[in-house]
Parts: structure tokens; sequence; C-alpha cells
């Protein structure tokens, strides 16, 4: 076997090897992926998410919470999109994402015309991480620049949605646990929960940290919360995490934890006297080195065990295998 040949048998293997230890294989994802096979591909994608957001601003939020409960799940291979099957049960189902999670009819839109220039090119999954880049960009938010090459999955995991998935009640221990465990750390950790300055919450999620009384939550703060969400029902009443500023990407949202503003309780357990405090004050202080930040980890989260080459395949319809 010549060199050349044993390189290319052995490559793959050595990528799977790899993605078991979080380790992107970079290798097999590049920028200009779909330059000849689908040259317009990123366009289209954008057009299509830039539509969506601006019939509900609210969707901008959304997607990029769906392209991190994908990533933190099996990696970034759009198995968040499969739909329950005989074979399959659905990461949709899972207790964080259940009646919680949207955006997938604006994945499954973006992708049918894509569908129509290229048929059969362009994964779910690159389609899932380029929406939560143009996404932050149409509300304010950073840019960053996409690796493409992912391919989609044939199997979701319900089981690994319930468990991997970051709780709204965890502490900070727990959630740098829970990033480092994906190979991201704090400073990745904080950085990404800066995307709750977008987006609302479900009053259950929340109840129990307004009527606390504790010494992290403010008062006046905590009774206008109040407001929507009663003590019993209204469990699905929405509030933003973002009282200030709520429709657009900044800094906000740490200046509200230092004044123990934070919704939820994982939201304000990041500046609570613990390890993360100097990050909230620093992003803070300066929206230029959060929105680099920001950036950054969203491309290292974007590329957590990528299925790439033979593995896993090109979906005609995101919800549903081949």
């Amino acid at each position: 076997m010549n060199t050349f040949n044993f390189f290319n048998t052995l490559f793959p293997i050595f990528c799977l090897l790899l993605s078991l230890f979080h380790v992107p294989c970079e290798a097999q994802l590049s920028f200009t992926f779909y330059d000849r096979t689908c040259p317009n591909a990123t366009a289209i994608i954008r057009a299509s998410i830039l539509r969506a957001i601006s019939r509900e601003r609210r969707m901008a939020a959304s997607l990029i919470r769906l392209h991190f409960h994908d990533c933190f799940v099996q990696g970034c291979d759009a198995s968040i999109l499969l739909d329950e099957t005989s074979t399959i049960q659905s990461e949709k189902t899972a207790f964080p994402n259940v009646n919680s999670v949207r955006g997938y009819q604006v994945i499954e839109a973006a992708k049918r015309e894509v569908e129509r220039v290229c048929p059969g090119v362009v994964s779910c999954a690159d389609i899932l991480t380029l929406a939560a880049r143009d996404a932050s960009v149409a509300v304010g938010g950073p840019s960053w620049n996409v690796k493409l090459g992912r391919r989609d999955s044939t199997t979701a995991s319900r089981s690994q949605a319930n468990t991997d998935l970051p709780s709204p009640f965890a502490g900070v221990d727990a959630l740098i646990s829970s990033f480092a465990n994906k190979g991201l750390s704090a400073r990745d950790m904080v950085a990404l929960s800066g995307a709750h300055t977008i987006g609302q919450a479900q009053c259950f999620l929340f109840r129990s940290r307004i009527n606390s009384n504790g010494t992290d939550i403010d008062a006046r703060f905590a009774s206008i919360r109040r407001r929507q969400c009663p003590q019993t029902g209204g469990d699905a009443n929405l509030a933003p995490l973002d009282l200030v500023t709520p429709n657009s990407f900044d800094n906000n949202y740490f200046k509200n934890l230092m004044q123990r503003k934070g919704l939820l309780q994982s939201d304000q357990v990041l500046f609570s006297g613990g390890s993360t405090d100097s990050i909230v004050s620093e992003y803070s202080r300066n929206p230029r080195v959060f929105a680099s930040d920001f950036g950054n980890a969203m491309i290292k989260m974007g590329e957590i065990q990528p299925l790439v080459r033979r593995n896993g395949i090109i979906r005609r319809t995101c919800s549903a295998i081949n």
C-alpha cells in the first residue's frame, strides 16, 4: 500500500477516535466546502433565516438555542431535528426540549430552498450551524466564520438530551462541569450564556426563584416578574430573559446579573461570589470582548463531534432519515 492510500485509509479512523474525546477533526471541515458543489448555499440559507426572523424577532434566540441543544447531544449532527419513529426516540420529546425548543420549521424551510438548487448536497447540521450565526447578526450580535462539511446523523438520543443538556436550576460548578465535558471552558460557558440577552423563558422555570425572597434576587425585579408568573398556574407564560433590551443582542445580560436581576437560577449563579464573577464583570464593562468571546465559543461549540466524510448522511428532509 503506498503512503497516500495508507493515509486515506487511516485518517477517517483517526478522526473517529478524536471525536470520542470531543476533539473536532477540523481537517474535514472547511470554509470552502460547498464552493464547487453548491456555491450559493450560504446566501440561500441566510436569506431564509432573515425572513423568518423578520416575521418574528424572537426566532433569533430560538435558533441559537436549537443549535446549542443539538451540539450538546451526540455532537453537531442535527439529531435534534429528527422526529419520533419506531426506531428513533426523538430528542424533541426530552424534558429540556419538549414544548420549549422551537425553530424546527425554520431550518426545514431553509433546507427546502437549498434542496431546490442543490439537491442532496447541504446537510441539515451545516444549515443549523449557519442559522445560529445568521440569527445572531440579524439582532445586532456578532458574526463569526463557520467551517462546513458536517453530515447528518441517522440516530437521536432522548436519554442523552435528558442528561447532558445543562439545567436552568444548575449551580455554577455543575455548569462548568457540563461544558467541560464538551470541551468548552468556563469562559466559553459564560460567553455562551450571554445568548440569554435575547429570548424568553417559561414561568415554571423561574417561579421558585422569584418567590424565594432570597438575597440573590433584586426585590423589585422579582415583584415585576411575579405579575406574569403566579404561584400556581400560568406555567407556560413567557418573560424576557433580559427585561431591558430583550430583542437586541448586547451585553446587558451581564449588567443584569451584577444587579441580581438574572431570571433563571443558572443565570444568576454566574455572578454569585464564585469563580465566574470576574468574567461577568469584564463582559459587563466591555461589549467588544464579550462579542469576540461569544463568536469564538460558538465556533468551538459548532465543532463538537461533527460527522464527516463517510460518517452520517445528507438528509433530504431534516426531520427524517432518507
